[in-house]
């Protein structure tokens, strides 16, 4: 039976401490998926639904981005999917009678784990201007005050249209239709905050903003680099993916400033052998500093060009463009300045480099700790360069593997939910829509705190997520929202986004991935794509948590034809009534989608086209595969100071807390922790299990704190330290933020270590 909610928020100001684990996965793993998935489903539920998660005719697990296998296990997901699912398909309620005993001061003032464990939101609910309880609300009259408001604005521009990456591939594509015909670009989304400086730069260099390795190639890599990325607790089905790689005679190098115990060893839960020994990952682990990657792969660069016979001649003669200028700057690297970047020894970077050049097929994956510095474009576009070099792009085996973190992220953004969207793209909606769409780009994340913040926009509607504790600068954001004149979350659980709030305010209720979608024309699927760009259909099975919940196309479909009216011909009713219809559309309007209905029918799905991977072809500017040559930087550190990265901890996806442990790094019923190399913990005189206030310093002169973490000395990289998100959120600048992408540079935020009060 499936326990009940926490009826207070449980005290964490003790928190247990351990060394931190060596092997991820194994018996640990599942009783504590076992464990999480009883407490909110219950036996004979959990076994219903895990069942069906990522199988070919179940539901995509809401969890991360990374790609099915063509032969699935019969439990063919992770601990932390379970755990996402287990979270979606739970049996706790929140009903209108919870909102009548919790007035919105006291929500305010609760943790997002103890706001997120209390179930599932059942009724639409409003929260009117001046009062502090959310009241039910029908459904009509909530769009009614949707449509008010826009209506009240003084241009479309002073509406914002977040999404979230959970949001399926049909409820996007409406999405981005009505805030297009109602007039604005200002879609914002998730991907702003992560994998924005990956599209950045991979568009700028191949053409194409997506990753160019399908499932297969990291079966046949030779040489795989994994770097600022924890596969064990953000992507753990990936550990098996590398574990058959490794099978097949992949070396795997590890960069990262923190050990983590999934790229050490992998137990693997679907085999004997897998439980009681696992297998070891990594070949060689690179502790880099924080923000040194850039120099690492110029100076690998530099080598490489030094290294008679190590370039692949007719591919950069045949396919790339600027190697002269980059092979110029290259070979000016300095290995004393290197090594001060990335705090590495010479012997491992000649021991990588010996790796490289033993490899004829490399790919490399990456995830936030690569996109979000100031200068994460040029790393990326370093990285890519590394590719080049040896031909390892549009070839079996070989490529760039940005590893996305939500599991439709990289679909929305396909879809269009994009501020800056293509020409060719409006056009399409265009001649298809027979409206024209505003061509002015809009706000990014960053851009719209800003105008929340300035008064700019008025108007916050968003499709998923919670925006409040996912962004930057905490203080400055939740003051920004309370500017707006509504705020709207279409939204299956509580979050914090929903305490922090416009004048007045609205919750729309929605079905899950799990749950059973029933339109006028019968059941329906949606569909998302992973993360190397496969697309395949989505059914949920459970009953509705409840009969008043409407689906996101559904939600977007009746506000359109509220707002909208008579100035919009799009068949809004019809869209909602058949998704098949939605598909039809997208078929005609977005490259790559022809016969959308018939090949998604497939249950595998299907590939999208990928130029460089398909056809060693890139669409450029220049029409080749572009080198570049930006001037190489890290962050600089002042005496005293550490530079901090933030990260999730084991019993976390995204902004959704699970638990209060991060088993593989040893904590235990806290999240206010700070990880210190003990050799810099001594030289400032911090002591293991003293606290401290986080103290952010920045250019601005604000002072922002984060106090009362508990010390943690832990194996980091020497000036490095890590704590959790979004309760760090706080020292992140708003302004701080990578060049060219403007994504948030959360993993490297300069910080002293301040003795707490609370000591």
């Amino acid at each position: 039976m499936a326990s009940k909610p926490p009826k207070s928020d449980p005290v964490q100001d003790a928190p247990q401490v351990a060394g931190p684990k060596h092997a991820a996965a194994g018996l640990p793993a599942i009783g504590h998926t076992l464990r999480i998935a009883q407490q909110q489903m219950g036996v004979r539920r959990t076994a219903l639904t895990l069942l069906r998660v990522n199988q070919k005719d179940g539901f995509d697990c809401p969890g991360c981005a990374w790609p099915e296998p063509e032969h699935r296990h019969a439990a063919e997901f992770c601990e932390n999917g379970a755990k996402a699912v287990a979270e979606e398909a739970t049996l706790r309620r929140v009903t209108p009678d919870f909102f009548a005993a919790h007035p919105v001061s006291d929500l305010a003032r609760r943790s997002g784990y103890w706001l997120g464990q209390q179930g599932r939101l059942t009724h639409p609910m409003y929260l009117a201007e001046g009062a502090d309880h959310y009241e039910p609300i029908a459904w009509e009259r909530a769009f009614d005050i949707v449509a008010e408001e826009l209506a009240a604005l003084g241009s479309p521009d002073e509406a914002l249209f977040y999404t979230s990456g959970r949001t399926s591939n049909e409820a996007a594509f409406l999405y981005q239709l009505f805030a297009r015909e109602l007039g604005t670009n200002n879609l914002p989304d998730c991907s702003n905050m992560c994998h924005e400086s990956s599209g950045s730069a991979l568009n700028e260099t191949i053409g194409i903003g997506k990753g160019s390795v399908l499932l297969d190639d990291l079966y046949r890599a030779d040489l795989i680099i994994v770097a600022g990325q924890n596969p064990g607790t953000n992507h753990p089905r990936m550990l098996s993916a590398l574990e058959k790689a490794k099978a097949n005679g992949a070396k795997i190098i590890t960069v990262n400033p923190l050990p983590e115990a999934g790229m050490e060893r992998f137990k693997n839960p679907q085999t004997p052998q897998g439980m009681l020994k696992g297998a070891a990952l990594t070949d060689l682990f690179l502790q880099i500093r924080l923000g040194g990657d850039q120099a690492l792969f110029r100076l690998l660069n530099k080598l490489i060009l030094d290294t008679e016979g190590a370039l692949d001649d007719t591919f950069i003669a045949e396919h790339t463009h600027g190697f002269e200028d980059f092979a110029q700057a290259a070979r000016a690297a300095d290995w004393e300045q290197t090594l001060t970047a990335t705090g590495l020894t010479r012997d491992s970077i000649d021991e990588a480099l010996k790796m490289v050049l033993a490899s004829r097929r490399t790919i490399v994956c990456w995830a936030m700790g690569l996109t979000q510095h100031k200068h994460s474009v040029p790393t990326i576009r370093e990285v890519v360069n590394f590719l080049l070099l040896r031909g390892n792009i549009g070839r079996p085996g070989a490529g760039v593997c940005p590893v996305r973190g939500h599991s439709n992220v990289q679909g929305d953004r396909t879809m269009g939910i994009f501020e800056r969207p293509a020409p060719a793209f409006l056009d399409a909606l265009e001649k298809e829509f027979g409206f024209k769409p505003p061509r002015e780009h809009g706000y990014d994340v960053v851009r719209a705190i800003r105008a929340l913040r300035d008064g700019d926009a008025k108007v916050f509607f968003a499709m998923g997520g919670n925006f409040v504790s996912a962004s930057p600068d905490t203080d400055v954001t939740e003051a920004a929202m309370r500017r707006a004149r509504l705020t709207v979350h279409v939204s299956t659980k509580l979050n914090r986004s929903h305490v922090v709030t416009g004048a007045r305010a609205l919750i729309l209720p929605t079905l899950g991935r799990t749950e059973r979608d029933l339109q006028g024309s019968g059941e329906q699927f949606v569909t998302v794509e992973d993360s190397m760009g496969m697309v395949h259909a989505s059914r949920g099975r459970l009953e509705p948590a409840s009969p008043h919940l409407l689906s996101e196309p559904a939600i977007v479909a009746r506000l359109a034809l509220k707002v909208l009216g008579e100035r919009s011909s799009t068949p809004w009713e019809e869209f909602e009534k058949d998704y098949a219809t939605i598909r039809d559309r997208i078929a005609r309007v977005i490259p790559g989608f022809q016969d959308f209905n018939a090949r998604v029918a497939d249950p595998a799905g299907f590939a999208l086209p990928h130029a460089p991977r398909d056809e060693r072809r890139f669409p450029t500017a220049t029409g080749k595969a572009n080198f570049t040559a930006a001037p190489v930087e890290h962050p600089e550190l002042p005496e005293g100071r550490l530079l901090l990265q933030t990260l999730r901890s084991h019993d976390q996806y995204n902004t959704t807390i699970y638990g209060l442990d991060d088993r593989y790094r040893g904590i235990k019923n806290g999240r206010r922790v700070v990880l210190v190399n003990p050799d810099d913990a001594r030289e400032l005189k911090i002591t293991d299990g003293s606290y401290v206030d986080l103290v952010g310093e920045w250019k601005d002169g604000v002072e922002r704190r984060a106090p009362g973490f508990r010390v943690v000395h832990y194996p980091t990289a020497r000036g490095c330290a890590a704590a959790y998100y979004p309760e760090t959120n706080v020292l992140v600048p708003l302004d701080s933020t990578a060049d060219t992408s403007n994504t948030p540079a959360s993993k490297s935020v300069v910080v002293r270590l301040e003795q707490s009060t609370a000591d």
